[in-house]
């Protein structure tokens, strides 16, 4: 098995792991503190996001690039140069963002967000920046050199310390008020990501090839080249992914700011916008583990591939990426569309965001495409391009809110809608930018047969919930519904050639499986 499949696999695995714990972190968070508690929090993690964008400097894309490509040199002494140089930015912009951060945050809960409540979370989230500041250099030093191990482990002990942690320290704060409930919930995060620095800090100790402290401010002097080749890289990585969160951090506002001019109160926007964003996204995003994961081995292997120019390779991998994404994503579109309500039952205790499910999952195959296409992007040094498409997909999402959302007719659905055209509109852009640089072929007739494949499978799971075993529990019901949608949507793609017998080999079980056989 290749590098790059090798380390794909890992991070499948891993990242199926970590959703589902982000998933119960998520249903005992919201069975914690409520959907106005949830609505707090949501508000928050916005920012959040954009104090981690700025903090990594689009670094971990750069230093997997460039770690790469000195590896396949054998330059050990470049190696380093990289690590140390970026370890050296990042802390720095730690040490300048973290009080900022709190001198900033009581203007922030007031004046943008309107709700008072959330200076509580948003104070949770500064002790979290120089911790993401370190951690993100090593995630890029271990992908870069093709070992998705750590970087998948780091993720699982993040996520369990984070769910073991949540449940006690909301209901110790939830007396206080459901404020100090939400910053409870944020600050498990935190030491969530405490857990994971300490894994990445030891296992680099025991990993590296070279002493990283000896002569590490000689190497910070002498790393202006570095410096520079890193930041060619970064800050368009770091553009696309400051776009992003800065149009998330804008959301909420435009959001709470719409619904109150739709004549919406303030705690009912919250309400309404921890549904959408608290409830019905995470669900949305669960299956996008596979398309984060190919990603992050996309973006260390095509760069190897691109500074040997092998141009073929990089059409292969891509080819690959593109048939797993819309094969996986298909499953989930599928699922999530069929079983949205019971789906929400059973894990909030409500269909609060099964409206959302049900609107948005057919269009979530878009959002899917998008991790990986945005990595080709990178690994080709084109992302510069892809910051285009993604301000101009932030530009059009947030238009499309404040336009609908302030419309009583519409309301908080008109903030879905514009998250769906925005999402769309950027994965649209990053084909079109890749078919630019690279000729591959479009099977047009596979993707018609994965759509009629999507079609009957998601046929048959409506028919079984809506027919059989209804004398049983929800959660049985669900399970047989979900375990023949995904049987018969595997036998089609064996049956209609989508899954060859050559590519299943592949697999290390299923290797071991033929061979024993």
């Amino acid at each position: 098995m290749s590098k790059f499949l090798k380390g794909t696999f890992i991070l499948l695995v891993a990242g199926l792991v970590t959703r589902v714990l982000g998933f119960i972190y998520r249903i005992v968070l919201a069975r914690s503190i409520g959907e106005e508690g949830v609505g707090l929090y949501m508000m928050a993690y916005p920012t959040f996001i954009l104090v981690v964008t700025i903090v990594q400097l689009g670094l971990p894309v750069a230093i997997s690039k460039n770690i790469a490509e000195a590896e396949a040199k054998g330059d050990h002494a470049g190696i380093k140069k990289i690590l140390v140089v970026s370890l050296a930015t990042t802390i720095s912009l730690s040490i300048i963002i973290t009080p900022a951060l709190l001198l900033l945050a009581p203007v922030l809960s007031t004046t943008l967000f309107t709700d008072p409540r959330t200076y509580y979370p948003l104070m949770a989230i500064a002790p979290a920046v120089p911790i993401i500041a370190i951690s993100s250099v090593l995630r890029g030093y271990f992908q870069g050199r093709q070992n998705m191990r750590p970087s998948a482990v780091s993720q699982i002990l993040e996520q369990l310390v984070r769910i073991t942690l949540i449940a006690v320290m909301t209901k110790a704060f939830l007396p206080y008020g459901v404020e100090y409930a939400a910053a409870a919930a944020m600050a498990a995060s935190v030491l969530g990501e405490v857990v994971s620095l300490i894994y990445l800090m030891t296992t680099f100790k025991f990993k590296k090839r070279f002493r990283l402290r000896k002569n590490f401010f000689q190497f910070v002097h002498k790393g202006k080249q570095t410096f520079k080749d890193l930041m060619e890289i970064a800050i368009p990585t770091m553009g696309s992914r400051m776009i992003g969160s800065v149009s998330w951090f804008f959301e909420p506002i435009v959001v709470v700011h719409s619904l109150a001019i739709a004549g919406v109160m303030a705690v009912d926007a919250t309400k309404q916008y921890g549904a959408l964003t608290g409830y019905a996204m995470p669900l949305l995003m669960l299956p996008s583990f596979v398309t984060f994961s190919l990603a992050t081995s996309l973006v260390p292997a095509i760069s190897e591939a691109n500074s040997r120019k092998n141009y073929k390779l990089i059409e292969y991998r891509l080819q690959q990426a593109l048939r797993l994404t819309f094969l996986t994503g298909g499953l989930a579109v599928i699922v999530l569309y069929v079983l949205a309500d019971p789906l929400m039952q059973l894990m909030y205790g409500s269909t609060k965001g099964a409206y959302f499910i049900r609107l948005m999952a057919p269009f979530f195959l878009f959002y899917y495409y998008q991790g990986p296409l945005q990595a080709v992007l990178q690994a080709l040094n084109l992302a510069r391009a892809a910051m285009i498409n993604s301000l101009i997909g932030a530009i059009v999402k947030t238009a499309v809110i404040f336009i609908l959302a302030a419309q009583p007719a519409f309301g908080i659905t008109g903030a879905a809608l514009g998250i769906i055209v925005g999402f769309v509109a950027v994965t649209l852009l990053h084909f079109a930018t890749v078919l630019k640089r690279i000729s591959f072929p479009f099977y047009i007739r596979d993707y018609l047969k994965g759509f009629l494949v999507m079609g009957a499978s998601g046929w048959l799971g409506f028919w079984l919930f809506d027919n059989m075993l209804l004398s049983e529990p929800l959660a049985v019901r669900v399970l047989a519904a979900l375990f023949a949608m995904s049987i018969s949507y595997c036998l089609m793609l064996l049956l209609l050639g989508l899954i060859k017998k050559d590519e299943l080999q592949r697999i290390p079980w299923i290797k071991k499986f033929f061979i024993a056989k």
